[in-house]
């Protein structure tokens, strides 16, 4: 009989709630007590990371859990340090868990003399030491391609579904919008798995960061419209379009977000919007401000990346975490009856 393996878990300063809930989710899949390996994560006065590991970990499945987020460069030194840690310590495998991949915007040269950062850093994350990485919802799917390592890539966009089923009665009959054309496959595939309709906002960036046009296609004219995207960062852009579709005679506009930066005014802008509530995950620890925002909604990922953390030490399927049946069992509870 083949013996179970039981990864063990440590985290960085990125997220450490987010690492917490996924050891307690851990515990309750298993029926065993899974803590976080004790471990010292700070800072010499001139800011540079030292990492101490107060447990043996020879011969162990290591899995790190830290987003790289805001600040992203002091966590992802984290992240390669602690790997460099375990490597040195004779850990068998090493798994970054990285819910938030920072630098993924930074995917392809958009123009002369400009890096291509997102891949950069997966050079990195493998020469020190990871072995295998999870994320989710990668700003730009082909930067799996960018490791020569496996990297597992799960999507918000069914535990999205579990949460407009519960949220939104069908006679709402909800429409799924893209806020851009680049957007189209997460918000279709969103749209596909509720039998929705599906619109997209096209829009015209004058310079870097700033749209000067906005057009919605498709017809959302007193439809519930559910803006679906990877990343919100300072709102503008968000903001924007949820005024252009109640401009074209929306009747009210939701947005879901997988990863929220939150960073600048966002907060401050999303509360004074026309949308009626933004719904994010906690891939990314949130502030204060966010936390106690009105029209903000956090949605837990820690069931599901605790699932896949045991699939992969165990050698199972991943990719069965994105159909709705698995997932149910997995968030029983979470979103009622859905």
């Amino acid at each position: 009989m083949t013996a179970i393996v039981e990864p063990k878990l440590i985290s960085g300063n990125a997220n450490r709630p987010l690492a917490s809930a996924i050891a307690r989710r851990m515990s309750m899949h298993t029926g065993r007590q899974v803590k976080l390996i004790d471990t010292r994560v700070e800072r010499f006065n001139d800011q540079e990371i030292f990492v101490e590991v107060f447990e043996n970990v020879r011969g162990e499945d290591m899995f790190i859990i830290q987003p790289t987020s805001n600040p992203a460069n002091d966590n992802l030194m984290e992240l390669l340090i602690m790997a460099d840690a375990l490597k040195r310590s004779s850990a068998s495998r090493i798994t970054a868990v990285i819910p938030y991949f920072g630098y993924a915007r930074q995917d392809r040269r958009t123009k002369a003399r400009t890096p291509i950062s997102a891949k950069l850093v997966a050079n990195l994350v493998a020469r020190a030491g990871v072995e295998r990485v999870l994320t989710m919802d990668l700003h730009a799917t082909q930067i799996q391609g960018f490791f020569d390592i496996p990297v597992d890539n799960l999507y918000a966009s069914p535990i999205f579904a579990m949460d407009i089923a519960n949220t939104f009665p069908e006679s709402a009959r909800p429409m799924v919008i893209s806020p851009d054309v680049g957007g189209m496959g997460r918000a279709r595939e969103l749209a596909k798995r509720l039998d929705l309709d599906l619109a997209v906002v096209d829009k015209r960036r004058s310079a870097a960061g700033e749209v000067a046009e906005m057009n919605v296609i498709g017809d959302v004219t007193g439809r519930t419209c559910l803006i679906v995207d990877d990343i919100c960062d300072t709102a503008g852009t968000l903001c924007k379009a949820a005024d252009k579709l109640m401009e074209m005679g929306a009747a009210e506009v939701h947005a879901y977000i997988t990863h929220g930066v939150l960073s600048g005014p966002a907060v401050e802008r999303i509360e004074k919007s026309v949308m009626k509530s933004l719904v994010i995950t906690d891939s990314i620890e949130a502030t204060e401000a966010v936390k106690s925002a009105q029209y903000i909604r956090i949605l837990p990922t820690a069931p599901i990346l605790a699932q896949a953390i045991l699939n992969i030490a165990n050698g199972t399927s991943v990719s069965s975490l994105f159909e709705t049946e698995t997932l149910r069992t997995i968030y029983q509870g979470h979103f009622g009856n859905s």
